[in-house]
């Protein structure tokens, strides 16, 4: 028959106290740390407007409104704005081609005529000209002074590097103000920094 005294209750609770008593300072500090660095990034985030990124691929008339109009509207709420134009979206900062920016007929369930009638020689020229002076009869303003407009709001109008080389344009076709030499790398660091992205 053993002699030993088994272990009562009261002795088991005083060990996970001990071992409670022992955690309590590495959990404490554990907590602080990640307190510390979550008031770190509240601060980074607060400290910093938010920000847009806009990608325009397109260049014609109707498309280069978007991108611009939102630009503009995002940088007077505050926003840090950044529009990335590649491919046909380039011609919207192309100083001479802006203004010569055209309507597509044909396709455009918007337009009031068949594909048919669309697709006859010079209804693209007419079908902007048509566009142009709506604009105009409307005071809306113009490509070339929403370009303006939102470069003087601070908005970062960036020009696609490669398609710059693909259409074989020189860094002074663009509007002044316009960022050149931009690549998708950039833009796609600019994406996973933005608050909002848009492709337009």
């Amino acid at each position: 028959m053993s002699t030993d005294t088994p272990p009562r209750a009261d002795d088991d609770q005083q060990t996970d106290g001990e071992v409670e008593q022992r955690a309590d300072p590495e959990i404490h500090a554990r907590i602080d740390e990640l307190e510390a660095e979550l008031a770190d990034l509240k601060a980074a985030t607060e400290d910093r407007p938010q920000k847009m990124v806009i990608i325009a691929t397109k260049g014609t008339l109707d498309m280069a409104y978007p991108p611009l109009i939102l630009a503009s509207t995002a940088a007077a709420f505050g926003y840090d704005v950044t529009v990335f134009h590649t491919f046909w979206g380039l011609e919207i900062l192309h100083e001479e081609h802006a203004s010569k920016l055209k309507l597509s007929s044909v396709g455009n369930p918007n337009m009031p005529m068949p594909n048919a009638v669309a697709a006859l020689p010079g209804m693209d020229e007419l079908s902007s000209r048509m566009m142009r002076k709506r604009i105009a009869d409307n005071d809306v303003a113009t490509v070339e002074e929403l370009v303006q407009t939102a470069l003087d709001s601070g908005v970062d109008l960036q020009a696609c590097q490669m398609t710059i080389d693909l259409l074989g344009y020189d860094e002074e076709d663009f509007f002044s103000g316009v960022t050149v030499g931009v690549g998708a790398a950039t833009a796609f660091q600019e994406m996973v920094d933005a608050d909002i992205q848009l492709l337009v």
